[in-house]
């Protein structure tokens, strides 16, 4: 397992999970110029060993590993404490990327991407940790979002549905969370990606759609409608019989 480490105000460790020597060496490289350490892991394994041994601040993972592939190290990653996930594919079709989302990754970049760009990603999903602790604590008095069948409780970022509580990654938590909190009105994919994700241009507007296609997969696809060439809208379920939730403690 490669090592390396660089100064900094703000320690931040990334695991990097890649098959490819040449590729993960580089990665590694452009982690620690950007004054962070990096930990390379060559299998889903390895990677799942690794996260318990350092407890990363984020883990880019390849989709396809050797040993256990990268959805599977993803989940049980996850399972054991959670953590950002960028995920990277050498697929561009929806249903490896909606997979991969759906397995509790934040992001996803198809391969070949730009060395630059990733750390802008990486960046984003940092500063969305923090965000979003900030988030839940100036929340605490925020009341829940009871639409009848399904439950948002922004307090302690819970999400039932029919009694049962559904797991959602950090980043689709916020995504339901936001377009919820006004109900049927229309947000465009650039306020999205600006208030979720906190990117300030339009460049990721493709990962917006696929997070969606995500908590569509999750929760059913009538609870968010598309407004074509515009962006989202939240549709409360009709059995929970409310135009708005019906908030209280």
């Amino acid at each position: 397992m490669l090592n390396t480490s660089a100064h900094q105000k703000t320690p931040r460790t990334i695991l990097v999970v890649e098959d490819e020597p040449d590729l993960a060496t580089a990665i590694a490289q452009r982690i620690t110029a950007n004054g962070w350490t990096a930990r390379v892991a060559g299998d889903g394994a390895s990677a799942v060993r690794a996260a318990s041994q350092i407890k990363p601040d984020l883990v880019i993972m390849d989709i396809m590993l050797p040993v256990m592939d990268g959805i599977e190290a993803t989940k049980r990653i996850i399972a054991e404490r959670p953590v950002p996930v960028l995920m990277l594919t050498a697929r561009d079709s929806e249903a490896d990327k909606v997979m991969g989302l759906s397995a509790g990754a934040d992001d996803y970049m198809t391969k070949p991407f730009s060395p630059r760009e990733l750390i802008a990603r990486c960046e984003a999903l940092l500063r969305r940790v923090e965000r979003a602790t900030l988030i839940a604590k100036n929340n605490e008095n925020e009341k829940v979002l009871d639409f009848g069948t399904l439950v948002i409780d922004p307090r302690q970022r819970i999400v039932t549905q029919d009694g049962k509580q559904v797991h959602l990654t950090p980043t689709e938590f916020d995504l339901l969370a936001t377009l919820a909190r006004k109900p049927k009105s229309v947000f465009k994919r650039e306020k999205l990606l600006e208030e979720v994700w906190d990117w300030p241009d339009a460049s990721g507007t493709r990962t917006v759609d696929s997070h969606v296609k995500a908590l569509r997969h999750k929760l059913g696809s009538d609870l968010i409608r598309t407004a074509h060439g515009v962006g989202y809208a939240f549709e409360p379920p009709e059995d929970g019989n409310a135009a708005a939730p019906a908030s209280h403690q």
